[in-house]
């Protein structure tokens, strides 16, 4: 593609990966996330949808990437992700550089390497005021 038809590397890399998703058969958002909250994770989708409700409020600007095991929230960059890591348990991941830890906002670690710090939620009562107001910071940051 570069050399054919004066594609850039980046441009090439992405058509690339296009063809491979079509011929592969990518999921879509909606069966990728069916995926992540299938079977005993069924209960954590209610967790992750007042999640994305309070996310929805900070900005027009927000984009919602659906991966494999996890949701990306974006801005300009990344600025959080949810990923339903137990049957029981959604982790938070943030990226709030220079924020200071507490008992509940603790770092990331090697938990996931684009996140400085996670919060572990157990039940929809965890989405509270404080998660919104740290998911808000990590947005204002992205921004």
């Amino acid at each position: 593609m570069k050399d054919e038809h004066g594609l850039t590397y980046g441009y090439a890399n992405t058509l690339a990966h296009v063809i491979r998703d079509i011929t592969e058969g990518k999921l879509n958002d909606d069966e990728l996330l069916n995926a992540q909250y299938d079977g005993a994770k069924t209960d954590l989708k209610r967790i992750y949808d007042n999640i994305v409700k309070h996310v929805l409020r900070f900005g027009s600007d927000i984009e919602i990437a659906t991966k494999k095991s996890y949701v990306s929230f974006r801005r300009k960059k990344q600025f959080a992700i949810v990923q339903p890591s137990t049957k029981s348990r959604i982790d938070v991941g943030l990226i709030l550089k220079g924020k200071d830890t507490t008992e509940r906002l603790e770092e990331a670690g090697s938990w996931n390497s684009m996140c400085s710090h996670r919060i572990r939620l157990t039940d929809n009562k965890d989405v509270d005021e404080e998660l919104i107001d740290w998911l808000k910071q990590a947005y204002d940051a992205a921004g």
